[in-house]
């Protein structure tokens, strides 16, 4: 049975996340993440009347016959939603934590694509494969990932703990790591990639402080389209000057670090090595032609994300 503070927290996340895929995301959700079209079937035998351009010359050429490729409309999608659940998503200085930006992130991305009749997935991660919900269609189901998503955040669900034996309908721990020594993002892209076969809309919640993902991205890019949506914390981009120094202790690793915030020098040092970290990341991305959205904890992410649904709908 359910907490009742998260069953409260579901009740709100779907009332705000459905109501901004509902209004604010109305059809640019569609507009971008269109059915593929025409989707291969079979190679048949060529009739008269049949379209010249789809005859398959190798197969033809094979059998001695002509054949054609047979297309069918394909009308829905398959989209994953893949949910960091490291514990660098616990940290915040802004109103909202980036757990809190996460959630939302996922509840409205699942809410936009059953509204486009299309089925859902969920994939969380840490070190390891944590949750695994196989993709369907319908707002219970949508639920259930919302569900999944706040838990894994609150703490009911640990990363590691299994509640099924097989990778069902039911949901599946496939692995997982409830400490999180490092963020395996790599790891991921790669379980995404070997349990969709077919093209998925793969959308990567993530504050990308990971490191070895850049050959998982390579493979999945190269079936699905991927989506990195990227959450950080203004203190992650650059510190105040505040003459004092602040202690930190890394979320996932342990490590204690001194830092002075009230040297200039070591705040320019700090954003150099973030400003850098970002560069090689965009520069991945544009290598494998990636699209990502960055969003910042202190601003309306929903700005961010309807500029990106009008920049993809836009692009012939």
């Amino acid at each position: 049975m359910l907490p009742r503070e998260v069953i409260r927290k579901v009740r709100r996340l779907e009332l705000i996340t459905r109501r901004k895929a509902s209004n604010r995301l109305a059809g640019q959700y569609h507009s971008v993440f269109k059915g593929r079209g025409m989707d291969f079937d079979e190679v048949q035998p060529y009739a008269q009347g049949d379209d010249v351009r789809f005859i398959d010359w190798n197969v033809s050429a094979r059998t001695g016959d002509l054949h054609i490729k047979h297309f069918v409309e394909e009308r829905e999608l398959t989209v994953f939603i893949v949910v960091d659940a490291s514990r660098s998503l616990l940290f915040g200085t802004a109103e909202s934590r980036k757990k809190d930006i996460a959630a939302e992130l996922a509840a409205v991305l699942a809410f936009s694509a059953i509204k486009n009749n299309d089925r859902v997935g969920l994939v969380t991660f840490d070190s390891e494969i944590g949750l695994h919900i196989p993709p369907k269609k319908g707002k219970k189901h949508v639920l259930r990932v919302i569900t999944d998503v706040l838990k894994m955040f609150e703490g009911h669900i640990e990363i590691g703990d299994d509640r099924s034996s097989t990778p069902d309908d039911t949901g599946a721990r496939v692995g997982g790591d409830a400490d999180g020594v490092a963020t395996n993002l790599g790891a991921a892209l790669e379980f995404v990639t070997r349990i969709s076969r077919r093209k998925a809309i793969v959308f990567v919640i993530s504050d990308f402080i990971a490191s070895g993902y850049e050959a998982g991205l390579k493979i999945a890019a190269r079936r699905h389209d991927v989506v990195p949506l990227i959450i950080e914390d203004p203190m992650e981009r650059e510190l105040p000057a505040i003459n004092t120094v602040l202690t930190v202790r890394s979320l996932e690793s342990g490590e204690i670090e001194h830092i002075d915030l009230g040297s200039r020098a070591h705040r320019d040092a700090y954003k150099s090595a973030v400003d850098a970290r970002r560069a090689a990341r965009n520069r991945q991305f544009t290598k494998l032609k990636v699209d990502h959205v960055e969003i910042n904890a202190d601003e309306p992410w929903i700005e961010r994300l309807a500029a990106f649904f009008k920049r993809r709908a836009g692009r012939p």
